[in-house]
């Protein structure tokens, strides 16, 4: 309980640093995804750890795509959007396992 509500705190805490609201809602529900899988125990640790790891991962990749032009370009934000798809594919195969 206490993991899922740093999950959550973290996710809150990334809504004001400007991100695109599409990228921020998705963020959010790959983090709640997360944690329903730790919480009904579909995901083993190792597999949290790995998921974890990869959202962390594309986080410092948006933040650093924020910074290098002051926002995202139309190409960034596809990018993001296609790395965000294979997160999402493989928290469902980590849960679904």
């Amino acid at each position: 309980m206490k993991r899922t509500l740093a999950i959550l705190a973290s996710a809150a805490l990334l809504a004001g640093a400007g991100y695109g609201q599409n990228i921020h809602r998705r963020q959010v529900r790959q983090q709640q995804r997360i944690a329903e899988g730790i919480e009904n125990g579909s995901l083993t640790p190792r597999e949290t750890a790995r998921l974890e790891t990869r959202e962390a991962r594309l986080n410092r990749q948006i933040r650093r795509d924020r910074r290098s032009g002051g926002g995202l370009t139309a190409a960034e934000r596809r990018q993001i959007n296609r790395q965000q798809n294979r997160l999402s594919r493989q928290i469902y195969r980590a849960k679904h396992n």
